[in-house]
Formats: structure tokens, sequence, C-alpha cells
């Protein structure tokens, strides 16, 4: 146990973020809200024809309580809200559902999550203009 960070290969490989001028942020301690979909998904694909379907997922933020997780089925261009099983809690996993009556269509599947600070998950492409690629 140390009193300080040791500055490690597992600590700046972990918990430093390359920016897209080159230059790094280190220590990052704080989870900004995340959120993903855990069905249907590779692992858990849709069994059945078109018909009602739930979209489920996990959403988290090391900012606090999530406050609402929106969902889209088509890439981004559109976003419905999807429905929390339970009010956020701080700091914890919260369980997201969408009902939808699926028409059998491919899908594109992404979730966005929001917290109590305020704070909304940005979507990949705008994460990379901020922290670039890495």
């Amino acid at each position: 146990v140390m009193d300080q960070p040791v500055e490690s290969r597992e600590e700046t490989s972990k918990y430093t973020d390359t920016l897209a001028n080159g230059t790094s942020r280190k220590w990052t301690w704080e989870m900004d809200a995340k959120s993903v979909i855990t069905s249907p998904s590779p692992q858990a694909p849709i069994t059945h024809g078109a018909g009602p379907l739930v979209i489920t997922g996990l959403a988290w933020s090391g900012r606090g309580a999530i406050t609402g997780v929106d969902v889209s089925l088509d890439g981004g261009k559109n976003w419905q809200q999807a429905r929390l099983a339970a009010p956020g809690a701080d700091k914890a996993l919260t369980r997201f559902y969408l009902d939808i009556d699926w028409d059998g269509s491919e899908m594109l599947l992404q979730s966005r999550a929001r917290d109590a600070s305020g704070y909304v998950q940005p979507s990949k492409a705008q994460l990379r203009e901020v922290r670039g690629l890495n």
C-alpha cells in the first residue's frame, strides 16, 4: 500500500488519457457516464420474428446517479427515452429498458446515459474529437 501514485506501468497505462494533440491527461479517476446495451447482442440475439421486443442494458457514472438513458435504433439519428428499473443511486449500476414493437428490420443500437451532474454520454465520434483515438 502506498500513500501516493507510484507511476508504474499499470497505473500509467490504465489511468492516463492521451489527447488528440499528443499530450496526456494523467490520473483519470472520475468515470464519466457510460451505458451499454446487453440485449439484444451477439451473445443474446433476437430469437423471434417481428413483434414486441425489450431492449435492455446498464448505465453508470462516477459523477453521481443516472437520471436517464436514451436508446437509438438507427445509429444515433433518432433517440427514445428508456425507462429505468429504479431511480438511479449514486455511482451505481442502473438497469434500463426500452419496449418496442420491432418490425423485423435491421437495427443499429446505441445508448447514451445522463447523470445527476448534467453530463450526457457522448458518441464515440464526439469523444474522439476531444480525446483523440486513444
